[in-house]
């Protein structure tokens, strides 16, 4: 069972149906023991960092995220979800995420030439820069869906692919059983279901 944690920021029911497409069984709560009895995370998350940040520490899941990650059971970020794993977030401020992937997030406007629109929103292909199980079922170069203003920095020890907006951007992350996407797989057809498969079956 796929747990995906409602903490009052994220587009969780779209999430519920992908799984749903692949044949796999995923809740949606903000419930610490129906969380902990999940075989796979997924740490959701659209809108403002710091305002994120903020509900998952109010209702105490970033500690049981970060236990849960502990003890190896595998978890996914999913766009700011995946922001919030990260050290800290420079959006609109200096705040803490969770800290288990190195790295900041940080302005795309600071990299990409000032023609190009922000945010960035759109299909782009991945480039792969290391091996990951997350992406056994798909190609280099497949299409996937971006919706961002910031992005992850400072994070190349942990970069499983990357993408092209006028520059090279983050499009995935993994420190061991920790990943995070960029984009958003349930938005990005079946190379996004294939992707969210290949997690399951971790």
């Amino acid at each position: 069972m796929v747990a995906i944690i409602d903490y009052g920021v994220g587009n969780l029911f779209s999430l519920q149906s992908s799984f749903a497409a692949i044949g796999e069984q995923a809740v949606v709560s903000g419930d610490k023991a129906v969380i902990e009895s999940a075989d796979k995370i997924i740490l959701p998350g659209v809108g403002a960092f710091e305002d994120a940040a903020r509900k998952l520490h109010e209702s105490g899941l970033d500690a049981v995220i970060c236990a849960l990650a502990a003890q190896g059971k595998p978890l996914m970020g999913i766009c700011l979800g995946m922001q919030l794993l990260f050290e800290k977030s420079y959006e609109f401020g200096e705040f803490e995420g969770l800290g288990l992937i190195h790295g900041n997030v940080k302005p795309i406007a600071d990299v990409i030439p000032a023609d190009l629109k922000i945010p960035h929103i759109g299909w782009n292909a991945l480039k792969f820069e290391k091996p990951s199980p997350i992406f056994s079922n798909i190609q280099e170069g497949d299409y996937v869906y971006f919706v961002h203003s910031f992005y992850a920095a400072d994070c190349e020890e942990n970069m499983i692919a990357c993408t092209n907006y006028g520059a090279r951007l983050t499009a995935a992350v993994q420190r061991e059983n920790v990943f995070g996407c960029q984009f958003h797989p349930e938005k990005s057809g079946e190379v996004g279901l294939k992707i969210l498969k290949a997690f399951c079956e971790i």
